[in-house]
C-alpha cells in the first residue's frame, strides 16, 4: 500500500478514537450537570438534562438496530450474533458497539500491505454510518442541551464552571459531528472529491459560528419565556416536517421508519441546514436559511423588548453584539469556502459516474445527503455538503 494511503488510513483511526472521546466527554459534562443541578435542587433542570438525554439515546439505538436489520445478510460477519446486538442496543450501547467496529476494521485495513476493495468500502460503510448516528445525536442531543445550559445561565444570573464546560463541548462536539459527517460522505461516494486541510478547517469554523447566533437566540427566548418555547419549537418543527414529507424522502427501510427519520430531520432543521433531496439545492436552501434568519430575528427582538426581566448577574449587552459578529464573520467564511474551497471549484466529475447505485456493495441510502450530487454548480452557497 502507498504510504499516503496508508497514513490517510491512520488519520481515519485517529479522527475514529477523537470522535468516540468526544462522544463520551459530552456523555460526561451532561451527567455531571444533571448531577450539580440536582444536588443545588433544582430538580427540573436536571430532569430536562436526563429526559433529552434520554430519548436522544432510544432514537440513536433505533436508527443503529433498523439499519443493521436492513443490512444484507452476510455483510457483517465480524460481528456480533443479531441477538447480542439487539441486547446491546436495548442496553443503550449499539452505537459505542459500532465504535469499536470501525477501529478495528480501521485497524485490519491499515494492518495490511494490499488491503481488498471490499474492506476498504466496508471500513468506509462503518464509518458513514457511524457519522450520521452521531450527526443525529448531536441535533436531537447535544444542540438542545446547549440551548438549554445557556437559558438556564440567563435565567439565574450566573455561570457555572461545569456549564462553561458543557457549552465548550457542545460547541466543538456539534462541528465536530458535522465536518466529520461531511467528510466521510465524500469518502463513500465515489464520483466526489475529498476534502483537504484547510477546507476542512474553514468548513469547521464556519458551521461553528453559524450555530452559534441560531442557539443563542432560542437561549434568549426560552430564558425569558420558559413556557412559551415548546410551543415555539413544536410550531417550527411541524412546518419542518411538512416540508421534510413534501420533498418525498425515501431513506429508511420501510415506511414506518421513515417517519422516525422525517421527524429527526425536522428538528436538525431547526437548528441548522440538511438537504434531504437530490437535485437543486440551492433554492431549498436559501428559503430554509432566510426562515431560520427571520425567525431568529423575531426571537431576538423579543429579547431586546423585555430583557429588563432577566437578572443582571450576566453582561447581557454583550451578547447581541457577539451574536452578530459570529453571524457574519460565519456567513463570509461559508462565501468563501463554497466560492474558492469547495472541492467541486477546482475538480470536474465524470458526467457518466453516478454517486451510490443498485450495483454498489453497501446500498444504505446516501442520497439523503448526496447534497450536490447531480448539481455540484448550482448549490455552491448553500448546501450542506
Amino acid at each position: 500500500m502507498p504510504w499516503s494511503s496508508r497514513a490517510a488510513l491512520l488519520r481515519d483511526l485517529v479522527l475514529c478514537v477523537l470522535g468516540t472521546a468526544a462522544f463520551l466527554l459530552d456523555l460526561g459534562a451532561d451527567l455531571w450537570a444533571a448531577v450539580q443541578y440536582a444536588l443545588d435542587g433544582c430538580y427540573l433542570w436536571a430532569a430536562l438534562v436526563l429526559a433529552l438525554l434520554g430519548l436522544a439515546s432510544v432514537a440513536l439505538q433505533l436508527f443503529s438496530w433498523l439499519w443493521l436489520r436492513a443490512d444484507p445478510a452476510g455483510l457483517h460477519e465480524s460481528q456480533a450474533p443479531r441477538r447480542c446486538l439487539a441486547l446491546l442496543h436495548l442496553l443503550q450501547l449499539g452505537y459505542l458497539y459500532r465504535c469499536v467496529q470501525e477501529l478495528r476494521q480501521g485497524l485490519l485495513v491499515w494492518q495490511q500491505e494490499e488491503p481488498s476493495e471490499f474492506d476498504l468500502a466496508y471500513a468506509d460503510f462503518l464509518s458513514l454510518d457511524i457519522s450520521m448516528l452521531r450527526l443525529f445525536e448531536t441535533f436531537l442531543e447535544t444542540a438542545p442541551q446547549l440551548t438549554l445550559v445557556l437559558a438556564i445561565m440567563l435565567q439565574s444570573g450566573r455561570a457555572e464552571y461545569y456549564q462553561w464546560f458543557g457549552i465548550c463541548t457542545s460547541f466543538l462536539g456539534i462541528s465536530w459531528a458535522l465536518l466529520d459527517y461531511h467528510r466521510a460522505l465524500r469518502t463513500c461516494l465515489p464520483s466526489k472529491p475529498l476534502l483537504g486541510l484547510g477546507s476542512s478547517v474553514i468548513y469547521f469554523l464556519w458551521n461553528l459560528l453559524l450555530l452559534w447566533p441560531r442557539v443563542l437566540a432560542v437561549a434568549l427566548f426560552s430564558a425569558l419565556f420558559p413556557s412559551y418555547v415548546a410551543l415555539h419549537f413544536l410550531g417550527l418543527w411541524l412546518v419542518l416536517l411538512l416540508w421534510v414529507w413534501l420533498q418525498g424522502t425515501d431513506f429508511m427501510p420501510d415506511p414506518s421508519s421513515e417517519w422516525l427519520y422525517r421527524v429527526t430531520v425536522a428538528t436538525i432543521l431547526y437548528f441548522s441546514w440538511f438537504n434531504v433531496a437530490e437535485g437543486h439545492t440551492l433554492g431549498r436552501a436559501t428559503i430554509h436559511f432566510a426562515f431560520l434568519l427571520i425567525d431568529s430575528i423575531l426571537l431576538v427582538v423579543t429579547w431586546m423588548t423585555h430583557s429588563s426581566w432577566l437578572p443582571s448577574g450576566i453582561p447581557l449587552q454583550l451578547w447581541l453584539p457577539v451574536g452578530c459578529g459570529c453571524f457574519f464573520l460565519g456567513l463570509a467564511l461559508r462565501l468563501v469556502y463554497y466560492r474558492w474551497l469547495h472541492p467541486s471549484c477546482c475538480w470536474k466529475p465524470d458526467p457518466d459516474q453516478v454517486d451510490w447505485g443498485p450495483e454498489s456493495t453497501f446500498p444504505r441510502g446516501v442520497s439523503v445527503a448526496s447534497e450536490q450530487a447531480h448539481d455540484p454548480v448550482s448549490t455552491e452557497l448553500f448546501p450542506q455538503g
